[in-house]
């Protein structure tokens, strides 16, 4: 009975709410919204344009932060790292089997994050864009207030298209705002794009400052940018000038002492839950996240702010999940018994001080071991690098049962040389503590929490000037800028004679970890060798005919990554593989296909490049 009333009163209900309707006019139905979107309406001033520019600044962020963040992606095509996910078969491990235009579409923390630099580049560019196109329809308070907002949507723009062309080559170039469906897209050549971002930019520094917000793009962001963009054209001396440009700046300076008031590193001392802290120095403190924005920290060019409940990434940027070997597993004690535990019922809870890691990013040997040639390096000192032996054994199980190697230091093996890692891909690795603890206060275990980050570092400036250098053979002032980065992390100076391009490339390697698109680096120093037909330090010299079969790219990950070198195999079977050709990705299948009255052409290697036609030597809009 009582749901027979209530089916009555639900039907009286409808039928009430059908007779009124009935009874209405037609156009009670028309939608009366309360607002429209309407560009033309929207960009009428400069707070307008510069929510456009934070929209810009929001999509940056994502390429370090949440689970398996795309600068993975670029660290795995390169010597210093593999995807080091080894229990399924998906991740990037194989990378001839699953780097395919249609496979790369798969942008879950499963697969790679390619798509991703894909999509998220053009968004990007379509903010930028519009800026770019309405600036002369907006009121400003100065020609001044104008051109600063003009460069710094140049500066998105040409930052989106460096990374471009050096992931995936000859691309679409989209230089004004889309208005309306568009299916005519085609390739445009490479350098093509590089001389029209290099004029932007020119511009840019003409027009940005460097008295603005931290986040904002400043002068000495598009300085190191244009630098960067000038390297790819092979206008060397002009890239000279640019990075001069910021290194003789007087807002920029390399941290050279301790500064701000983070806690310090520490060491876990054998028999004691109590780690010692240890002394401050200049690298732990450079990349403290409270430290990094601060306003006597002289070295940051252009920052990405991250804090706790702005509300674009919750959990933060989970580096200590993603970078950190998975230690709390498959790690045992000389006893037999599970050795560590990376929950927080330990006595110990050791996974506060290096978070609780899944070892998705795996280093090679040469970034674990060959490149640190120093050993006063601050970058590879106790403290500031976690080694596992560093590590204790912690599990609970062993207190309870009195185990003599509770709270002793981890081991590799037994007294007999029997390893005890059950997987040394993933759980047996060492890590820069410095750039990967980022205290986290919403996770647990820590996974990495909220941090501001460097997008560019004057550290990075030295090292471009460097590579200029190089290429004008120049050898001693390019030893001059390594040694400005390598003394101040207390390493012995090289010399003119040490000069190399993988002196250079070591150099990045210790200094930029977690900050530099590696990929997107090593390929663009590939065209230039290339284009150049300077011979490498391996003896060979290059040529854009045969770029993708034959480069150094290649050349240089099969010499030093030891992965892909070997055709390391993981316990789900799958072999590490790389080919020449991942010199450039592929272009995704459905901005092919979805391209229908026009052509974007698909790469050398991939299924179909047969269909390419010349790409455009021209900006066309």
């Amino acid at each position: 009975m009582r749901n027979t009333v209530k089916y009555i009163q639900v039907a009286g209900f409808c039928a009430t709410i059908l007779a009124t309707v009935v009874g209405c006019k037609k156009s009670y139905l028309a939608p009366e919204p309360l607002s429209f979107y309407e560009p033309s309406a929207t960009y009428v001033d400069a707070a307008a344009m510069r929510s456009a520019l934070a929209s810009c600044n929001r999509n940056l962020r994502q390429e370090f932060y949440g689970g398996n963040p795309p600068i993975l992606t670029e660290m795995l095509f390169s010597e210093i790292a593999v995807e080091g996910t080894t229990d399924k078969s998906g991740p990037a491990v194989d990378l001839n089997l699953l780097i395919t235009p249609d496979l790369v579409q798969f942008n879950d923390d499963d697969h790679n994050k390619i798509y991703v630099y894909w999509t998220e580049g053009y968004n990007a560019i379509k903010y930028a864009n519009t800026i770019i196109s309405r600036i002369d329809q907006a009121t400003f308070s100065s020609p001044a207030e104008r051109n600063a907002i003009l460069g710094a949507a140049y500066f998105h723009r040409a930052l989106r298209y460096y990374r471009l062309v050096h992931q995936f080559g000859d691309v679409p170039a989209i230089m004004k705002e889309i208005t309306a469906p568009k299916l005519d897209f085609y390739s445009t050549k490479r350098e093509v794009i590089l001389q029209k971002i290099k004029t932007d930019l020119d511009s840019a520094l003409l027009w940005t400052s460097d008295n603005v917000n931290k986040g904002e793009v400043t002068k000495g962001a598009v300085a190191h940018l244009l630098t960067k963009v000038n390297l790819a054209l092979g206008n060397f001396d002009a890239a000279i000038t640019a990075a001069n440009s910021v290194i003789n700046s007087s807002p920029y300076s390399l941290m050279r002492a301790p500064f701000g008031n983070a806690a310090p590193p520490v060491e876990f001392i054998e028999g004691s839950p109590t780690p010692v802290a240890l002394p401050h120095n200049v690298i732990w403190d450079l990349h403290r996240p409270e430290n990094k924005s601060l306003a006597t920290n002289k070295e940051g060019l252009f920052m990405i702010i991250d804090r706790f409940g702005d509300g674009q990434f919750g959990t933060g940027m989970t580096i200590m999940r993603q970078a950190v070997a998975f230690w709390g597993t498959n790690v045992n004690a000389p006893s037999g018994k599970k050795g560590t535990y990376d929950n927080l019922t330990a006595e110990f809870v050791q996974s506060n001080y290096v978070g609780r890691g899944i070892g998705r990013s795996r280093p090679s040997n040469y970034a674990q071991y060959e490149i640190w040639d120093d050993p006063n390096d601050l970058r590879h000192a106790k403290g500031n690098w976690m080694r596992m032996e560093d590590l204790l054994y912690n599990d609970p199980g062993l207190k309870s049962t009195n185990d003599p190697n509770y709270l002793k230091h981890v081991r590799l093996r037994n007294s007999s040389g029997g390893l005890l890692c059950t997987d040394t891909i993933r759980s047996y690795f060492g890590w820069p503590q410095y750039k990967l603890f980022v205290p986290d206060f919403e996770n647990s275990p820590m996974q990495g929490g909220h941090s501001d980050w460097y997008m560019f570092r004057l550290a990075e400036t030295y090292l471009l000037r460097a590579e200029a250098y190089f290429w004008k053979g120049e050898l001693g002032l390019a030893a001059a800028d390594i040694n400005e980065v390598r003394t101040r992390a207390g390493c012995a100076p090289i010399t003119a004679a040490d000069v190399n391009m993988g002196t250079i490339l070591d150099e990045r390697a210790r200094e930029l970890f977690f900050e530099e698109p590696r990929k997107t680096e090593l390929t663009r120093i590939s065209y230039l060798f290339a284009k150049t037909g300077i011979a490498a330090e391996n003896g060979k010299t290059y040529t854009l005919n045969s770029f993708s079969d034959n480069n150094y790219f290649y050349d240089r990950i099969i010499a030093k990554n030891n992965f892909y070198r070997l055709g390391i195999v993981t316990n789900h079977a799958d072999k590490y593989t790389i080919s020449p050709y991942h010199v450039l990705w592929p272009i995704p299948t459905r901005s092919i296909n979805g391209n229908t009255n026009g052509r974007i052409n698909q790469n050398k290697g991939y299924v179909g490049y047969e269909n390419n036609v010349a790409p455009l030597d021209k900006i066309v809009d």
